[in-house]
């Protein structure tokens, strides 16, 4: 974030030099933060309605922590997924009470303040071993600012377990449907509703499951309309586009 260049933009503002739109244009488009092994974008939420997201495999315990210091010192938010126990313990035992956990949903956050709710999503998974990332999708639409609901384990192996739960899909703005193995469950679900369907393929299912390529492939193949397909366990992608969804359909910044 560049200071400077911030108060350039809203003494121009004051002047009349330029509109409220064109300032705001200008602050979307504004510098990212260099940390040099990272570059963070100090202005997603600005532009998206959603705040940074941080990818923690891969990343030192040092550089998570710097990035964690950083968004901090700025009075930023962000979210960390995939995150493991023992990076979220050193990050609680340095920042205190702005870290937050979400074990099941392996999410992390700093400084993200609660939102005012809207809009329903509703989280429905094939199988009971698809829940870690239908988790990742659910707390991920929470703190985005949507309303949740929960459907776990109604998959196409005992079809009387989702159609008796159908009233629950009326109530919904968006529904994401989680399943590995053959991917048959968002079919069903787009087949029932008149709803915007958002699939995500897990990796759960034996060896012919190819670790989630049989469940893409058949939701990209699916013959029922209305289905997004995120990529292969991507429950914070469909979270987000879910959010997207319901931002969108009720003006929401």
């Amino acid at each position: 974030m560049n200071p400077e260049k911030i108060e350039k933009i809203l003494s121009k503002l004051s002047k009349g030099d330029c509109s409220v739109g064109e300032a705001l244009e200008q602050l979307r488009t504004l510098p990212y933060d260099d940390l040099k092994f990272a570059k963070l974008d100090s202005h997603r939420e600005l532009r998206k309605g959603i705040p940074e997201a941080i990818y923690s495999p891969g990343k030192t315990d040092r550089q998570v922590l710097e990035i964690a210091a950083r968004i901090i010192a700025r009075k930023d938010e962000a979210v960390f997924t995939r995150m493991n126990e023992k990076v979220y313990r050193k990050l609680k035992s340095r920042f205190g009470p702005r870290v937050r956990w979400y074990p099941e949903a392996r999410i992390v956050t700093i400084g993200v303040t609660k939102r005012i709710l809207k809009g329903k999503v509703l989280i429905v998974t094939a199988g009971t071993s698809d829940i870690p990332v239908a988790e990742e999708a659910a707390v991920t639409c929470e703190l985005l600012g949507c309303k949740v609901e929960r459907l776990y384990d109604v998959g196409v192996a005992g079809m009387h377990r989702l159609t008796s739960n159908l009233k629950q899909f009326d109530s919904a703005d968006v529904i994401v449907v989680l399943a590995g193995m053959e991917g048959a469950l968002p079919s069903v679900v787009a087949g029932l509703t008149s709803k915007p369907v958002v699939a995500v393929p897990t990796s759960v299912g034996y060896g012919a499951s190819f670790g989630g390529m049989a469940a893409l492939l058949g939701m990209l193949s699916s013959c029922s309309s209305g289905i997004g397909v995120v990529n292969i366990d991507n429950g914070f992608g469909a979270g987000a586009l879910a959010t997207v969804i319901i931002k969108n359909k009720y003006g929401l910044s």
